[in-house]
């Protein structure tokens, strides 16, 4: 089954930093104005209250204490006098909850030095019977409560002390400037948040802008990499830490595609190159058996035994390519069993033995017998196979090539030494390429398609094998693989 990849989002890094910014920013002003709009409520509630409490204490004094001297105007008088002094509502009460005073009209005309007196709204029969309950249910002592948008004081008070006619006293204080207060600081709470809310949009979209933009640059260069153009440089202006490790990143991976993309199309020129030869010197000598040697027995023999080698070379080459393929993507898993190294090291020496005798070649070995690994016994005679072979080809005009299997702390040290030019530092990343090939002509005793290295890369990374090679340039190479001792 297909795998399908998960949809990503699809919004835009600029949207996300605004929402980011603005909600953040709206939170802090609401987090700070709402608790702060309760306190001030809570507080002048308490204020209010204490207030109300006081006044209505020195007003009750007041009238317990009966009328001034010299005041000839009446209770409904005093009261409204009362109500503007301390600036309250003042009324009192009979027994049934009926107003009593101030009355809301009076004969008696108001002195010179009564002239403002306040203009308070008369009580309702509602409240006041409301209000009379709750002085009752105090048993004799005053109460305060909050009754709508204002705090009531409440006791008994008597007007007569010689008959003594009991009434009720009725002090309230209005909240309504509390409640302009609130309306003022809620509507400066919504200015406040509209005004973070433009700012926040014009920061926001103004460090959006500066974030995005080293971004959408560096897609659009990712792009032209993308159709070919390895000559692309992601670094540009200086944007922070990150977007210039990202930068490095992004030129680092388009060297590797650039050196990929070079070496893929020297591979294919030389492996083009390498088919065609042979198929040329197939096709070649089969003709030359129809036209000319084909009634000859020996010509024709040595004729076919061309085509034969020939067709050995085109069935390594395709070997030595489906392998790297097999290996590389994991089609073919391995089979690790506990393996004889040192047999398995003198079974890979054993098929050079035509080169002792064909173009004498010198095989110094020094291998310890008895050690053994877990491993792949076919891809590592493979990988032995293959180092030894390069070593062939590349070594000196002595044609000396230095084998060893050393017991060495923890495991042993396969290492397979040549006596040629040598491999420069900055080639040595370089040769376990799957595509490279060195630019030094030499000798190839040992027929191949340049990827006997790639393949031998590829076999001990599958293994977890450490492997390396070590180099003076003049004096030759050495490639190694430490195997850990298997008990």
């Amino acid at each position: 089954m297909p795998k399908f990849r998960r949809r990503q989002r699809s919004t835009s890094i600029f949207f996300l930093i605004w929402a980011v910014f603005s909600a953040l920013a709206l939170a802090v002003v609401l987090f700070f104005s709402i608790p702060q709009q309760w306190i001030f409520f809570r507080s002048y509630k308490r204020e209010a209250s204490e207030s109300v409490s006081a006044k209505g204490k020195v007003i009750e004094t007041e009238i317990n204490g009966g009328l001034p001297i010299g005041w000839n105007s009446g209770w409904s008088a005093y009261v409204r006098r009362l109500s503007y002094e301390h600036q309250v509502r003042i009324f009192i009460l009979d027994e049934n909850g009926v107003l009593r005073f101030p009355e809301e009209s009076t004969s008696q005309a108001p002195s010179a030095e009564d002239s403002d007196w306040a203009d308070f709204a008369i009580i309702s029969q509602e409240m006041a019977e409301a209000h009379l309950e709750k002085i009752i249910r105090a048993d004799g002592e005053y109460t305060v409560y909050e009754n709508g948008e204002e705090f009531v004081y409440g006791a008994e008070v008597t007007l007569d002390k010689q008959n003594r006619v009991t009434m009720y006293l009725y002090v309230g204080q209005s909240l309504e400037l509390m409640n302009t207060a609130l309306k003022g600081m809620t509507l400066r709470i919504i200015l406040l948040a509209v005004f973070v809310f433009l700012l926040c949009f014009a920061v926001s979209s103004a460090v959006a802008g500066w974030l995005v933009k080293p971004i959408t640059e560096i897609t659009q260069k990712a792009r032209r990499l993308a159709q070919g153009d390895f000559d692309m440089d992601f670094h540009g202006n200086d944007y922070g830490k990150e977007m210039v490790e990202l930068a490095d990143a992004l030129n680092f991976a388009r060297d590797e595609l650039s050196k990929t993309d070079r070496m893929q199309k020297e591979l294919i020129a030389n492996v083009s190159h390498d088919f065609k030869t042979p198929l040329t010197m197939i096709k070649a000598y089969a003709s030359m058996i129809i036209e000319i040697s084909g009634e000859i027995p020996e010509k024709r023999n040595k004729h076919a035994q061309v085509i034969v080698d020939e067709a050995d070379r085109l069935t390594s080459l395709v070997s030595d390519v489906l392998d790297l393929s097999k290996i590389s993507s994991g089609i073919q898993a391995l089979e690790c069993k506990l393996t004889d190294m040192s047999a398995c090291v003198h079974e890979a020496l054993q098929r050079f033995e035509y080169l002792k005798e064909t173009q004498a070649y010198i095989f110094v070995t020094d291998i310890e017998e008895g050690l053994f690994a877990s491993v792949d016994e076919l891809r590592i005679g493979q990988a032995l196979y293959n180092l030894i072979g390069n070593a062939v080809n590349y070594t000196g005009e002595d044609k000396k090539v230095y084998v060893r299997l050393k017991r060495e702390e923890n495991g042993f040290r396969f290492s397979v030494t040549d006596t040629g030019k040598g491999i420069k530092e900055e080639e040595r990343g370089e040769i376990w390429e799957r595509y490279y090939r060195s630019k030094d002509a030499h000798k190839r005793p040992v027929k191949g398609t340049g990827l006997g290295l790639s393949i031998v890369k590829t076999v001990l990374e599958r293994h977890g094998l450490p492997y390396g090679v070590e180099s003076k340039v003049g004096e030759g190479s050495t490639f190694y693989v430490f195997f850990p001792t298997e008990v």
